[in-house]
């Protein structure tokens, strides 16, 4: 069962025209799923048995008489569950001179959710621990996703000294509705050679144009300027590009990926406050390759540890296109897997086996 409700907000005058009107939707869902226990003997899908364990004491167990069936075998245990969640979305219109009806929408907040469900027929521990997500859209590039996890039970300490979920729900304890258990979330963006450019949509319109009409009429563009004839009369390559003035252009196609995570869980029990300590987790990578001409090309990857302060991983790449053949090399510097790897060979598959391959090992090292 779910519905929509709406809300909307005008701005008071006082605060200015720009922004015309804020909405927010509101998206609350129940559901309710239930079970019987098919391990009851009514169903005939499981069997029992006693048997006498080491301690001299019978022991009451059941099996599945089907436990190699196609579609599975059916659970163990009563279920009445109602599920609750509430998803929200805010949005506000303000006035663009861009657009051709002046005025565009902007994401506030994309999803805000939040969710839980109580089983009825279990004997203990019937709340679930509450989920809730936010999806933020900050540039057309990026979102920002993070979800999170919050228990709602406190711990004690059994016979045996360790810590146990215990049916006292945190409200009723005094130490609030949830506890944040487990989050997280990563950013991560690639620069390449168009990140800083400005393009001018119109002059590569006309440009294009100018160069269709060039290709189909033979005429108007510099010796040369086709790839298909130099300035000399000679052909050239068919992939070879020339600016609008007759000169081939240096570009370096490059990239450069940044990953960043970061995400918090339970870590050590606490036996003074009886609660877990909070740990954090942080990650860093960066990948990138560039060609600085057709048949050179250099990778690199790395990686950070934030507990133990110092690169984790780093990998290093170089190749070569040698026409008939392709050379290729690798190092990893650092890390636990130092490393190096050469190999040439030729790129016929018939000539497969026409190769060189140098490879460290534990004997001679890096």
């Amino acid at each position: 069962l779910d519905t929509k409700i709406y809300g909307f907000w005008r701005p008071l005058p006082f605060l200015g025209d720009k922004v015309k009107m804020i909405r927010h939707v509101l998206t609350p869902t129940v559901s309710f799923s239930g079970a019987p226990d098919f391990s009851s003997s009514f169903f005939g899908y499981y069997g029992t048995y006693d048997y006498t364990d080491r301690q001299g004491n019978v022991q009451h167990r059941k099996y599945s008489m089907f436990p190699n069936a196609i579609f599975g075998v059916p659970g163990q245990g009563r279920s009445g569950i109602v599920s609750v969640s509430l998803a929200n979305n805010l949005e506000m219109k303000v006035k663009s001179n861009n657009d051709s009806i002046g005025e565009k929408k902007v994401s506030l907040i994309e999803n805000l959710s939040l969710s839980q469900s109580y089983n009825f027929a279990a004997d203990s521990l019937n709340w679930s621990n509450i989920n809730t997500s936010i999806l933020l859209r900050l540039t057309k590039q990026f979102n920002l996703n993070l979800s999170a996890t919050w228990d709602v039970y406190t711990y004690q300490l059994n016979s045996s000294g360790n810590p146990v979920r215990v049916n006292i729900p945190r409200w009723k304890a005094g130490k609030g509705i949830g506890r944040l258990s487990s989050t997280g979330t990563s950013f991560s963006y690639t620069f390449n050679n168009d990140t800083f450019k400005k393009k001018d949509k119109k002059n590569v319109k006309d440009n294009k144009n100018a160069n269709d009409t060039d290709d189909d009429q033979g005429f108007g563009a510099p010796p040369g300027a086709t790839g298909r004839g130099g300035r000399d009369g000679h052909d050239h390559d068919d992939d070879l590009k020339l600016d609008a003035d007759g000169y081939v252009p240096w570009e370096v196609p490059w990239s450069l990926s940044v990953n960043y995570s970061v995400n918090y869980s339970y870590g050590n029990f606490n036996r003074k406050k009886m609660e877990y300590d909070g740990r954090i987790t942080q990650n860093l990578s960066l990948s990138g390759n560039i060609r600085p001409t057709k048949n050179w090309e250099f990778s690199a990857s790395c990686s950070y540890n934030f507990d133990l302060k110092k690169i984790a991983y780093m990998n290093l790449n170089i190749s070569r296109d040698l026409h008939c053949f392709t050379m290729r090399a690798s190092v990893i510097p650092v890390g636990p897997y130092k490393s190096y790897n050469f190999h040439i060979s030729v790129k016929s598959s018939l000539l497969q086996d026409l190769k060189y391959d140098k490879r460290s090992s534990y004997s001679n090292g890096v």
